[in-house]
């Protein structure tokens, strides 16, 4: 991939919930096959901010953003944007598992057979193998694939979900808290895969943990009220921040 340009590149976008504006004119570029990291205190926008790169904010009522935000420079919110194609480049992995009540199998065959991404049984077993082996899961499950995803454990749960969207083919691999559900061992787990899967996708995660963003991150994003206040290479922002009020939020003075 030519790292010369942005996957996602955001210019004056606000987003309102009503008459709330939960974001106020963001401007950032985020970079191909790095990981992006968003912090901030709860109810700044980072999710929101995070929900508007798919439009998974069309499925609240009410909602309206204005700006833009270029994929790929195509215009995500142009009417000729199709849903179903941005959500299949753009996953995306929630804060708390959710399988579905299926086999493990059918769970990462779902999007496959749904886009019609392959057309014979061994392609699709092929697809099957494939992203559970990239999800770290593989060998944990390969001898219980006709097994209720249910049963699985928490950790094992959320990787099902991240192999879920890599059988898709994603360019983009959104996070929202994805390791707040877990236990130390499996967000290690997850932290390490992060690490390995960036060198095929981008992806940007929500996290509450200032020590995972500086740990798993090539890029922070620092949110308070709405605005994004800072952007810049991970070690800077942690070390040598450029605004008093980001200082102040990871030193824990105030947040």
């Amino acid at each position: 991939m030519n790292t010369s340009h942005y996957v996602f590149q955001v210019r004056d976008l606000d987003f309102y919930y009503g008459h709330f504006k939960a974001l106020i004119q963001i401007n950032v570029d985020i970079q191909p096959q790095k990981v992006t990291a968003l912090i901030g205190p709860s109810g700044c926008g980072k999710s929101t901010f995070l929900r508007c790169l798919n439009r998974m904010n069309d499925t609240i009522p009410n909602t309206r953003v204005t700006g833009k935000i270029l994929l790929e420079g195509q215009d995500i919110y142009a009417p000729e944007m199709e849903l179903t194609e941005l959500r299949q480049r753009v996953g995306m992995v929630f804060q708390k598992p959710n399988p579905f009540p299926q086999t493990v199998f059918d769970n990462v065959a779902f999007g496959p057979r749904v886009l019609e991404l392959v057309s014979t049984r061994y392609e699709l077993e092929e697809t099957v193998e494939r992203s559970l082996r990239q999800a770290a899961l593989w060998d944990e499950v390969k001898d219980h694939l006709q097994r209720d995803a249910l049963e699985l454990s928490l950790g094992q749960q959320q990787r099902l979900c991240l192999a879920r969207v890599l059988a898709v083919q994603p360019e983009v691999i959104l996070m929202d808290e994805p390791a707040s559900a877990l236990d130390p061992i499996a967000t290690d787990h997850l932290e390490n895969l992060i690490h390995e899967l960036k060198a095929h996708y981008t992806i940007v995660i929500v996290t509450h943990n200032m020590q995972q963003a500086a740990r798993v991150s090539d890029f922070t994003g620092f949110f308070w009220l709405g605005e994004l206040v800072e952007f810049s290479p991970t070690a800077r922002l942690f070390t040598t921040p450029a605004h008093e009020l980001t200082e102040n939020y990871i030193t824990g003075r105030m947040g």
